[in-house]
């Protein structure tokens, strides 16, 4: 594996929430980085800072159609891939499902063949909703999870559990070194208000006056994990030489329930909304926290960020999104793309 200035990178998601940060992260380290994404649900405002550097380049193409030739060029090889590329948050991915699984199934299959035929390295974002509603926890990479296979999320859930498939197989036959990372709630500077995921509607909420939605009664629980974290948990699992570890868990183990968290934004925001409830989502988890043992044996890696701090950072980051009308070109807070690899 390459290091530094003289790796070039592909991210397939690259202007979603977790890409640029990963993007940012990796021209930190003085890579060359090359953007892909259709702005279905990525921002191009996540990447304009990026406009004038010389070691990035953004392509705007849809992975599960044929990679563009600029892409396929055998001026650049890339070393790495990233495939980061699908909508994942339910009312973003649920707008439309069929998409959704051909974004897992056909567009993992592209760039898996891709990497194979230029010798990358893949990595898988994957995510922890492969574990369904699950009946074991915390949830360790062994479970199989709870999925419904025919529900409103089966979209996602099932088109992310064939992408593991395809990405294991390719690694079986000897066809890709591959690398499989488990996402649990994330969160931090550049989410979308509109993304549906509970810390964004609960900031977005307060800072707006509004009475903040509750899904059930609050009790259910999450794991939140400040994006920087796991952005470096992407970069020691992708830079990681040892025997093959299957897949990994990234996230943070402490668990809340969603109440609590509401409950903590409140009173960082000074807010005076009111908590409503609503009906629970259908397949909505009702618990949810990571077994990250491996992610520690493997990576020397777990959350350093705590809940308070992440959120101020996100909190100021949404104000300011409100004061500028989402139009700013503002600098993000120092926090936000700080990968720390110690």
């Amino acid at each position: 594996m390459k290091n530094g200035k003289n790796k070039h990178v592909l991210v397939a998601g690259g202007a979603g929430f977790l890409g640029s940060h990963l993007c940012d992260a990796l021209l930190s380290e003085g890579a060359h980085v090359t953007a892909l994404d259709n702005f279905q649900t990525g921002r191009k405002q996540n990447l304009r800072h990026l406009e004038r550097e010389p070691r990035f380049d953004l392509v705007d193409s849809d992975i599960i159609k044929p990679l563009p030739a600029r892409l396929r060029s055998k001026r650049v090889k890339f070393d790495e891939i990233y495939n980061l590329a699908c909508a994942a948050s339910p009312p973003h991915y649920q707008a439309d499902p069929e998409h959704t699984m051909l974004t897992s199934v056909v567009g993992t299959h592209n760039l898996l063949t891709f990497a194979e035929g230029i010798g990358a390295r893949f990595f898988l974002a994957s995510t922890s909703e492969i574990y369904g509603d699950p009946e074991v926890h915390p949830q360790t990479e062994s479970y199989w999870g709870n999925v419904n296979p025919t529900g409103p999320r089966a979209c996602y859930d099932e088109g992310k559990r064939a992408a593991e498939t395809l990405t294991f197989d390719f690694d079986r036959s000897g066809r890709a070194d591959v690398r499989v990372a488990r996402i649990f709630n994330t969160y931090g500077p550049r989410m979308r208000a509109d993304d549906g995921r509970v810390v964004s509607n609960v900031i977005c909420q307060a800072l707006a006056g509004e009475d903040i939605t509750i899904y059930g009664d609050g009790s259910q629980t999450r794991s939140f994990c400040y994006v920087s974290d796991l952005v470096d948990g992407f970069l020691r699992l992708m830079a990681y030489q040892g025997p093959f570890p299957g897949a990994v868990n990234l996230g943070n183990p402490v668990e809340l329930t969603v109440g609590d968290l509401a409950d903590k934004v409140l009173a960082m925001t000074d807010s005076s909304s009111r908590l409503v409830t609503r009906p629970l989502p259908v397949d909505d988890p009702r618990r949810r926290r990571p077994d990250i043992t491996r992610a520690k044996q493997l990576l020397g890696w777990s959350p350093r960020t705590s809940l308070d701090v992440g959120l101020k950072a996100t909190i100021a980051w949404f104000s300011d999104e409100r004061s500028h009308d989402g139009k700013s070109n503002r600098t993000v807070p120092a926090l936000a793309s700080a990968v720390t690899m110690g």
